[in-house]
């Protein structure tokens, strides 16, 4: 588990920063070290900016609970995205999060007929379990840290993401996550197959008159540890085209990630999101800050 995460020679930055320095009789009053826990993805759970992750919330061993807050921006050329949230990781197993999420249309929504400033507000409930495998440990296996995860996503929206052909102001998403990392390399790699018919993440709802049910969708992220405690990568996360009044593209970042203290981590990036709502070249600065317990 990660909470005998000292044994090991090196640092992980973002979700696997490990003092060489440490030992097992350090963890007693630490629990994990700096930023095994991962940042927070914006929908709530621990990964990427863009991508969940195999990883699990919280600063606890497999013998304890922790736990994570955050809170992250997104400023857009035609609209402001902003999150809040928290996850509990119970035994270095189980994740339970919670994410709200705001999204300003701000002049674009006159122009949309919605009205300036016009907002849509999203909650995200989020389980994850932990299957086999284990990032920090499996050093001398192919085997990475497998995790599947369900998402609830909830619009507050709906008579509105029904009359631009949205079929739904909630749904589920599902997910499989696979977390690996490669210490002699300095390289931290994820792959997530997302099982989703959300529209825009969800903000704009569910289905569409193009495509109503679940397809699958890709997330990677690849990073490269700059030093124990900075992370520096990219992320890619292909998105469904449901609405046919508005096309949706494929989104991608490039970010880093530092860890301030052992319990404070910032992470920005520069995030492309492509069209939204019919607004093209949605791109702009991501920052999110998280503590964790």
């Amino acid at each position: 588990m990660l909470g005998r995460a000292s044994v090991l020679c090196g640092s992980v930055a973002l979700a696997l920063a490990l003092p060489g320095t440490a030992n097992a009789h350090e963890l007693v009053y630490g629990g994990k070290l700096p930023l095994t826990r991962g940042v927070t993805q914006a929908e709530g759970a621990s990964g990427g900016g863009l991508s969940s992750w195999a990883l699990i919330a919280g600063n606890e061993t497999d013998a304890g609970i922790g736990g994570s807050v955050f809170a992250t921006h997104l400023s857009l050329p035609n609209y402001d995205f902003s999150a809040v949230g928290g996850a509990v990781g119970l035994f270095d197993r189980v994740e339970l999060s919670y994410a709200h999420q705001r999204f300003d249309t701000e002049h674009a929504g006159a122009l949309l007929g919605l009205g300036s400033g016009f907002t849509f507000d999203q909650d995200i409930v989020g389980v994850k379990l932990r299957l086999v495998g284990d990032a920090v440990y499996d050093q001398d296996r192919w085997l990475p840290q497998i995790a599947v995860g369900a998402q609830y996503k909830h619009n507050n929206r709906d008579a509105i993401v029904h009359a631009v052909g949205a079929r739904s102001n909630d749904s589920v998403d599902f997910y499989v996550a696979a977390t690996k990392v490669m210490l002699s390399q300095s390289l931290v790699l994820n792959a997530t197959a997302r099982y989703t018919n959300g529209n825009q993440f969800g903000i704009l709802g569910f289905g569409g008159d193009r495509e109503q049910d679940r397809t699958l969708q890709i997330e990677t992220s690849a990073g490269y540890m700059v030093t124990d405690r900075v992370l520096v990568g990219a992320e890619y996360r292909t998105r469904p085209n449901n609405l046919g009044f508005a096309r949706e593209d494929d989104a991608w970042d490039v970010y880093a990630a530092v860890a301030v203290t052992h319990n404070v981590s910032v992470t920005a990036a520069y995030v492309d999101l492509g069209s939204i709502a019919t607004f093209e070249h949605q791109h702009g600065l991501y920052l999110s800050l998280q503590a964790g317990f």
